[in-house]
């Protein structure tokens, strides 16, 4: 395995680049052709197989349809993957021992005209040892060689040389590439790890399917974006289980999502749907929510108790005047049932219906109850059909069932525990007084909505929609409309036609009555802030589902950890389980790992800290102001900044203070004012964290979100504290 090469290092450098040049045209010259190939193969199929009949087809006719679609559909799904736009197509060398052999990693594998891999995908199993290999157990690789390449232009090399005691004269370049790529700066999106994938790492992406595969490790380890390329390898080795369910991603923030949206598209993955924990019941609901609450509300709508409160809450009749009693008369007889009947009536029945399924049983139900409080002399002389068809044209009767069991939407019911009065009786023994306070003032806010009035749409918060999607599968679906319009095309004889493209459609397993998709697999990212009620709202769309779990509990924002952990056990039942813990912390410089882990260790002392490899030699800055300088100050810190680093800029404040931070901004487009539930998952090469003692005070789990702050940078972290005097705040305390 020889390598004729110039001696001096520039040349050596510039030869070996030429090398790997020549490869990667090669690769895209035969990307090119089977791109070209791939058209005329869609090209040949619609010229083969179209026809010219409109009204009828033979059997022959119907075959060569089906044929036609099939390979349109083959080839625009080959089109979709080879038309993607790609940073660096080859990325990794293997030179091994046995046979001398070479081989060329990549996000997806290129074969030559002969079949011959020139590109193997990086999930396959001969691309393993490219994340798995060490000095110690070189898996007979030589040689590994990273590629950087801008779209495709070879511009860097970084080599490990693995096994030291092989004859060869490899040459090795550069200062590693996982250094290397640690050092660059950060965008707004971010990026792929698949040339610098750890073994440790790599260990975790490659684990079962089965069950359910844990992804533990405090802040900069790599876990969201080892779990995204977890994503891509299953679909890759499971694709046939996987891509007709898809795969469910979700993430803490609207922000979170558009940081990641990039990464499975850019590892040749689509088949996956991206929602932030406030979307996740788009499918049912049709809206969503990045509006957070007070930390009070969101734990407490968090909560299992929820569950209850929300049935007692469907149960209760909407109008409850007019609703107390049914009474009606039959033969000069006046039958009544009262409150009490009614209400025993109403819950038995939605124990085991929902209640937009159950209006015709609930008729029955009243029916057969005032049928039973007939004299028996007048019972007996009178038919069923004949007592319901007199007492169901009442105009008293229709008014009643109208108002105890009129079609109800989720948001419609959601908003009445606006009302302090009825939140407090369907409440009670379940909430005290404070809470309840808590939760009226909280729907109060989102202006609750009433088709009737009239009133403009709420703006419901990400604690609400989990509430919205249990009553959404409390209620049902509402009742489709009676149509006016005449069926022309009521024929028991005729047969539904079902095309070929019905056939060929990549539709999801979903009720035959509802909108809820269920996935084959769900990656759920930050799970350690995940509520008990978002927890269900999330298992909804994944009963059969194997599922990858990400967290940090030193992190968490919800800070009922036994609701949590039952949420998790009954998750995870008896299926496979699997913990996979990331002890690295690839982000955060030493010096900035070393002040959050003080400060987050007085409140947690058993927090996993990881272990910071890098360090920039430049320790946090602890600043102050008062508020009447804070305008000044925010905007000197950066512009300072701006001018230290080349990536992005995060200003972290406490979500009261966002939109006054803002009006402060410069006007670059790398600086990102965000509050520190929506920095969760992100990373930035400096961090501005404002306030932090209020960031404390307003976040549900306190001093674990400031700890989120404080690990986002790659480079340097200044702190602001704001208060009178421009004294240093309270949370200092705990850095001793």
């Amino acid at each position: 395995m020889t390598e004729s090469a110039p001696h001096d290092d520039a040349d050596i450098l510039e030869h070996e680049l030429e090398l790997e040049q020549r490869h990667v045209d090669h690769v895209y010259e035969r990307l090119e052709a089977a791109m070209a190939e791939a058209r005329n193969v869609e090209a040949e199929s619609r010229a083969r197989f179209t026809s010219d009949r409109a009204d009828w087809l033979r059997e022959e006719d119907s075959t060569a349809l089906f044929e036609r679609d099939a390979f349109a559909y083959q080839a625009s799904r080959r089109l979709a993957i080879l038309d993607e736009e790609h940073e660096g197509l080859v990325f990794g060398r293997l030179d091994l021992l046995l046979d001398k052999e070479t081989r060329y990693i990549g996000r997806l594998g290129v074969r030559d005209e002969d079949y011959e891999p020139l590109v193997i995908d990086w999930r396959a199993p001969a691309a393993e040892a490219f994340y798995r290999a060490t000095p110690n157990n070189p898996m007979g690789v030589v040689r590994r060689r990273v590629l950087r390449c801008r779209d495709d232009k070879v511009i860097g090399i970084e080599d490990d040389l693995l096994d030291t005691e092989a004859d060869t004269d490899l040459v090795v370049i550069g200062e590693g590439a996982l250094m290397a790529a640690l050092g660059r700066a950060r965008g707004q999106h971010m990026r792929s790890i698949v040339a610098t994938i750890q073994a440790e790492q790599d260990e975790a992406i490659r684990a079962p399917y089965q069950g359910v595969t844990t992804i533990a490790g405090g802040p900069g380890t790599g876990k969201t974006v080892v779990a995204l390329h977890r994503a891509a390898y299953l679909l890759y080795t499971h694709r046939k289980r996987l891509e007709r369910g898809g795969v469910l991603v979700v993430g803490p923030s609207d922000v979170f999502m558009n940081y990641i949206e990039r990464v499975l598209p850019g590892l040749g993955e689509d088949a996956v749907t991206l929602r932030s924990v406030g979307r996740v019941a788009d499918d049912v609901l049709g809206l969503g929510s990045d509006r957070q609450d007070s930390a009070e509300a969101t734990i407490l709508k968090g909560s299992l108790v929820m569950s209850r409160l929300l049935r007692r809450l469907v149960n209760e009749p909407l109008v409850a005047q007019g609703a107390q009693q049914l009474r009606v008369t039959f033969s000069g007889e006046i039958l009544t049932l009262d409150a009490k009947a009614l209400a025993a009536m109403r819950n038995k029945i939605l124990a085991n219906n929902k209640l937009n399924e159950a209006r015709h049983i609930a008729e029955q139900a009243l029916l057969g109850a005032l049928y039973a409080k007939l004299p028996p002399a007048l019972a007996k002389d009178v038919e069923r059909d004949e007592f319901d068809d007199k007492v169901t044209t009442q105009a008293s009767w229709q008014m009643f069932v109208n108002a105890w069991w009129p079609p109800l939407d989720a948001e419609q019911v959601l908003a009445r525990l606006a009302e302090p009065t009825l939140a407090a009786k369907v409440s009670h023994g379940l909430l005290d007084a404070d809470q309840q306070a808590v939760l009226s003032e909280s729907l109060s806010q989102s202006r609750g909505y009433v088709p009737a009035a009239g009133m403009a749409h709420p703006q419901w918060s990400v604690s609400d929609i989990p509430l919205l999607d249990e009553l959404a599968m409390i209620l049902g679906p509402l009742p489709e409309p009676a149509s006016t319009e005449p069926d022309l095309f009521l024929d028991s004889t005729k047969e539904e036609l079902v095309t070929t493209a019905d056939l060929l459609s990549d539709q999801r397993d979903t009720e035959d009555d509802e909108l809820l998709q269920n996935y084959s697999h769900v990656l759920v990212d930050e799970a350690q802030d995940i509520t008990p009620m978002q927890w269900r709202m999330i298992r909804r769309r994944g009963p059969q589902a194997s599922w990858t779990i990400v967290g940090d509990p030193a992190q968490s924002s919800y800070p009922e950890a036994a609701q949590t952990d039952r949420a998790m056990r009954e998750l995870i039942g008896r299926a496979p389980h699997r913990t996979f813990r990331l002890a690295t912390n690839y982000r955060s410089p030493a010096e900035v790992m070393n002040l959050a882990g003080r400060f987050i260790r007085t409140y947690l002392p058993e927090a996993d800290l990881p272990n910071a490899v890098r360090s920039t030699g430049i320790e946090p800055e602890l600043a102050a102001t008062t508020p009447e300088d804070l305008d000044m100050t925010v905007r000197a810190l950066i512009e300072r900044l701006l001018g230290q680093v080349e990536g992005t800029i995060g200003v972290i404040v406490p979500p009261s203070a966002v939109e006054e931070v803002r009006t402060f901004d410069p006007g670059s487009d790398r600086v990102l004012v965000v509050t520190a539930l929506q920095a969760k998952g992100l990373e930035y090469d400096a961090a501005l964290v404002i306030n932090p003692d209020q960031i404390i005070a307003e976040a549900p789990g306190g001093p674990r979100v400031l700890y989120v702050a404080l690990t986002r940078p790659t480079q340097r972290l200044i702190t602001l504290d704001v208060t009178t005097g421009g004294v240093p705040g309270e949370w200092r305390e705990s850095l001793g």
